[in-house]
């Protein structure tokens, strides 16, 4: 089974994703972050400072590198998001302005020709990303919104982005027809639904699943953007 989880900004879907991988067997697949991706690609810059044009080239490589990883991964896969999310987020920005944080005025965002342009190229990538997600995913399970967003002075989002991206995410999966299940609640909650609706063999407890993905998830690099060093790419 090739299983997508879904969700917005600080819904869980890192620790939740890791854990289904082990509790399940499946392969979790997944991207680098933006953290890792920014000094790769636009050396020396936040997300929150990067333009419309740069926001489309790192949601490229994003994505490429997610279809890659897929495809690397035959006999089946949970993935910690999808195609679908990196073109979600970049669309809900022509609504919230390109760096939607709590500051700017998020009712007021001025259609500039760079942000028409820029909706116009949204709409286009939106193609080949709903094209994979339909090829690719058997299921989704979508994580809803149950808690604030986690500051982590990196991502310039607001509670309105989260949102919208949340509807916009839900709505493309049903119109693409993918079965999808919203599961909430706690990560053993989440658990105990997931192993329901599919069926899996649990290949252990959901208690040694999640003490696992704990350990995964505390060996994540969550240095700033800005402090490492660039990436030289040949």
């Amino acid at each position: 089974m090739n299983l997508a989880i879904s969700g917005t900004y600080s819904v869980g879907k890192t620790l939740t994703t890791m854990a289904v991988s082990h509790l399940t067997g499946l392969t979790r697949s997944s991207a680098k972050t933006m953290r890792e991706l920014l000094p790769i690609s636009v050396p020396g810059k936040t997300l929150e400072e990067c333009t419309a044009a740069e926001i489309i080239m790192l949601i490229m490589r994003r994505n490429q590198e997610r279809a890659v990883n897929e495809s690397h991964l035959p006999s089946g896969f949970v993935s910690d998001g999808s195609s679908l999310h990196e073109w979600s987020y970049g669309t809900v920005r022509v609504l919230v302005g390109i760096n939607p944080n709590e500051s700017v005025n998020l009712e007021n965002v001025e259609m500039t020709d760079e942000i028409r342009f820029y909706a116009q190229v949204m709409e286009q990538m939106g193609v080949p990303a709903r094209q994979h997600a339909k090829a690719s995913y058997d299921s989704f399970v979508h994580l809803p919104v149950e808690f604030p967003i986690v500051e982590d002075g990196h991502r310039p989002v607001s509670e309105r982005f989260r949102s919208l991206a949340d509807e916009m995410l839900l709505k493309n999966i049903h119109e693409l027809g993918i079965p999808v299940h919203v599961v909430g609640g706690t990560i053993p909650q989440r658990l105990e639904k997931i192993v329901d609706i599919y069926g899996f063999t649990p290949q252990m407890s959901i208690e040694a699943a999640i003490s696992l993905a704990k350990e995964d998830y505390a060996k994540i690099d969550t240095t700033s953007e800005t402090d490492r060093a660039p990436v030289a790419v040949a």
